[in-house]
């Protein structure tokens, strides 16, 4: 009984599973869950306007103001550097950005995560404890169940980042803030970051969710629901029929 134990819970290690779809897919949705996090979570960038006075013959004042943000984009509390003051021979008065996008890039991040945690559980159950995860009903119907979570996790945090960024880059944009110009001042467009590694994070989470659905038939063929659990006693025969 105790050696029966010991070979159920002990810890074997194979990498035979990340030749197959099972173990070298979950890679690959560990390695695209750190570069979804990594590139929207990690991202920083600005936009600038060049602010002038009304036109005025005694009045050539000249700034270039700049707003900075970053994740989680929180933009209605993000206002352009303050200029020299006075400007325009009147106090400057405070610029913020609008919107607050914070939901949706938070969401999107917090699913990374969490997918990245599950993906490092998983390989080590099929890593270490593969003969569990063979001999057990329990575990594939688990992992399965969870896999399809997060297919469609995935799915809802894409497409509202997706939506989320597009806002982003339309709030941001120097021809959008030309027209919410103070109206003492005139406006005249500057320049803004490149949203590149953000397009990036979107399609990463489109790629994890076509992974994550295709990896849920691969578990689904460990499970119960695939294939037919064996006899309870083999060595009984069938049961007599009645007369």
């Amino acid at each position: 009984m105790n050696r029966l134990t010991q070979k159920m819970s002990g810890l074997q290690l194979n990498f035979s599973p990340l030749k197959e779809p099972l173990g070298f897919i979950k890679v690959l949705e560990w390695i695209f869950s750190i570069f979804s996090f990594a590139t929207c979570g990690g991202y920083s960038g600005e936009t600038s306007m060049n602010v002038t006075c009304h036109p005025s013959p005694n009045i050539t004042q000249n700034e270039l103001i700049v707003a900075k943000f970053a994740y989680p984009f929180r933009l209605n509390t993000v206002k352009f550097m303050v200029p020299s003051s006075p400007f325009c021979e009147q106090p400057w008065q405070d610029w913020h950005l609008t919107g607050d996008y914070s939901s949706s890039a938070e969401f999107y991040v917090t699913v990374a995560v969490f997918a990245f945690l599950y993906c490092i559980g998983a390989l080590v159950l099929y890593l270490g404890f593969r003969h569990l995860y063979q001999d057990s009903r329990k575990l594939p119907l688990i992992d399965f169940i969870v896999t399809l979570i997060f297919a469609i996790l995935w799915l809802v945090s894409s497409s509202a980042w997706a939506k989320g960024l597009s806002d982003i880059k339309h709030v941001t944009s120097p021809d959008t803030l030309i027209h919410n110009c103070p109206k003492d001042y005139k406006c005249t467009t500057g320049s803004e970051s490149r949203m590149g590694s953000l397009n990036i994070s979107v399609a990463f989470g489109f790629l994890n969710l076509i992974l994550w659905a295709g990896n849920a038939w691969f578990v689904y063929k460990e499970t119960n629901l695939h294939t037919e659990p064996p006899p309870s006693n083999p060595e009984q025969g069938p049961p007599p029929s009645s007369m």
